[in-house]
């Protein structure tokens, strides 16, 4: 078994999927990048940037890329960057997605390394949006990228016995473009990124508090949709001492949360699960205690596990308040904004002939569950060619029995030794991808007999 860690278990498989021919143990070669991996990623993590304003990460990326022998290409979804590596053998192409946004959260992680950037927030929230806000990545991105690139220069080293092509996709705003803005995945497959040369199979991985170097993944549904709400109730603005002469949308409002809340509970096929979930995160009414509303307005997530049962929930969210709000005499708006994630899923038979390669390399029993209510444009690329999506611990060993910020906070951590690679023989990390193998069965590449 490997004693590895979360990334350093990552690098490990994805350059044994690809084989990184034979110069030298596959550990060493780690060991050997593992100081700038960690140094990259502490001068990504210092100066983050909100999605599709990622000039100088895609610069630096770019840079980096360049320096490896990689061929590079820039400006796809506005900041996004290819980078290519071509083996000196046939082969097929095999591609990892690494994201370069962060999130608008000020950091409180006190590390040395902390962001205490600022930038102008043009999201959808009306709280922040044209204000000055802090920025970091407390969703792991900055370890992805560094992850990636200590893929490329290790996998570049070995170049001459690559057999194929690795395709490293680092993409701008994976958690949303600023309002009125495409960008994602999305927009990266529209302007081409899944051709020339088209990915066999596409790899993404996302860390996450928990168990150094534990990985957690799906044979089927990987991430949940996740789609943004706003509702608007109207009533008929009055003195609060007299609610009769007016129309009060407080408890329609209140009346119609609680309603939400059957969707998942009674009116969802709990006999296939699981349930959606329906969250209201931002209640705004009013100007003055004593004077009842016109308008109640809400804000929320909706996560599904479906395309069916996605449908379902915004169609019944939509008619519940509507039709609470007809029984009060106001009324009810319901929007979608644009910008929501779709449901991912892994490929089964990938899924199936990768678990051999992670149960070497994990530094605990490889976990498969039913999929997170978590939510990944990742799920794109994966319904265009196969994929697969998986996630890792990397809380630092020091907290492991206190409580842990999760990822999206502001105090969120990874263990920098997660990229570390423990003692073992190369061969057991070297999982060939051709016509016989497990995996070259599983992409139909022709399977042994």
């Amino acid at each position: 078994m490997w004693p590895s860690h979360g990334l350093g278990a990552a690098l490990l498989l994805f350059s044994g999927i690809v084989h990184a021919g034979e110069g030298g143990s596959l550990e060493a070669r780690i060991a050997k990048v593992l100081p700038e991996v960690i140094e990259l990623r502490h001068v990504i993590h210092r100066y983050p940037e909100l999605g599709n304003r990622e000039h100088q990460t895609a610069a630096r990326i770019a840079q980096r890329l360049r320096e490896l022998g990689l061929e590079v290409q820039t400006g796809i979804a506005h900041t996004g960057v290819v980078g290519l590596l071509r083996g000196g053998k046939p082969g097929p192409v095999v591609a990892i997605r690494a994201e370069l946004d962060a999130l608008p959260l000020t950091e409180q992680t006190g590390l040395p390394y902390a962001s205490t950037v600022r930038a102008l927030d043009q999201s959808a929230d009306l709280r922040t949006r044209g204000k000055e806000i802090g920025v970091m990545h407390a969703c792991g991105h900055d370890a992805h990228m560094a992850m990636a690139l200590g893929v490329a220069e290790v996998l570049a080293a070995q170049r001459g016995e690559l057999p194929g092509t690795l395709k490293l996709i680092f993409q701008p705003a994976e958690e949303g473009p600023p309002l009125g803005e495409s960008g994602g995945a999305k927009l990266m497959i529209e302007q081409g990124v899944l051709e020339n040369p088209t990915p066999a199979v596409i790899f993404g991985i996302h860390v996450t508090a928990g168990t150094s170097g534990a990985f957690t993944l799906s044979r089927t549904r990987t991430t949940a949709a996740a789609d943004t709400f706003v509702a608007r109730f109207k009533g008929r603005q009055t003195h609060a001492a007299f609610p009769w002469t007016g129309i009060d949308p407080v408890p329609v409002a209140a009346q119609t949360i609680l309603a939400w809340q059957t969707i998942p509970s009674r009116q969802s096929n709990l006999s296939v699960p699981p349930a959606p979930v329906i969250s209201v995160g931002r209640i705004e009414a009013g100007d003055r205690h004593n004077i009842i509303p016109a308008e109640v307005r809400l804000e929320g997530s909706i996560r599904t596990v479906s395309d069916e049962q996605r449908e379902d929930v915004l169609q019944g969210m939509r008619r519940m308040a509507q039709k609470i709000a007809e029984a009060s005499g106001a009324s009810a708006e319901v929007d979608y904004l644009p910008g929501n994630y779709r449901t991912g899923y892994n490929d089964t038979a990938l899924v199936d002939a990768l678990l051999p390669v992670l149960a070497q390399v994990s530094t605990t029993p490889v976990k498969i569950d039913a999929g997170t209510y978590g939510a990944d444009d990742f799920a794109e690329y994966a319904r265009q060619i196969p994929g697969v999506f998986m996630r890792m611990g990397v809380t630092p060993p020091a907290l492991a029995d206190k409580s842990v910020w999760p990822t999206h906070s502001p105090g969120f951590q990874i263990d920098d030794q997660a990229m570390a690679v423990g003692d073992a023989s190369a061969q057991q990390a070297h999982v060939a991808l051709h016509a016989g193998s497990s995996i070259g069965c599983a992409l139909d590449l022709g399977c042994a007999v």
